[in-house]
């Protein structure tokens, strides 16, 4: 019988939200090694084995806009359908210093209000994410 993986990653994601314009900063990558259908995204990355999870998010972001954000904390989870082996943690985050620089993996970065987020995403989105980020505004 062939032994299954208990391996998998953990995702962490940034819900960048400006509340002086009530927007949410996306970044548009080509080429995901991991989902392919993969273009807009929340800001984030890979946590690595033993890492600080609030520092590798902050980390991790600044890398990919340019900015450095205040982590308000954990909003949602969950295992995307395009990855098992995945679990995705989202965390609500504020800009509170930084200039917008694209990098990392991100070629371009755009802030949309809440009610457009979903309309930029080739891959699944959850409804109670959806239904979160439509409560920021």
């Amino acid at each position: 019988m062939a032994k299954k993986s208990t391996d998998f990653k953990v995702i962490l994601l940034g819900v960048i939200y400006d509340p002086k314009t009530r927007k949410i900063l996306l970044g548009r990558r080509e080429n995901d090694p991991y989902i392919p259908k993969l273009t807009w995204c929340f800001p984030g990355g890979m946590l690595k084995v033993g890492e600080n999870v609030d520092k590798a998010l902050k980390k991790m972001i600044k890398k990919e806009t340019g900015y450095d954000v205040k982590n308000l904390g954990a909003i949602f989870s969950r295992v995307p359908k395009e990855r098992k082996d995945f679990v995705i943690i989202y965390y609500l985050c504020e800009v509170f210093k930084g200039k917008e620089k694209k990098g990392g993996d991100l070629l371009e970065l755009k802030w949309v209000y809440p009610e457009d987020v979903e309309k930029h995403f080739q891959t699944s989105f959850n409804p109670r994410l959806k239904e979160y980020i439509l409560n920021l505004q």
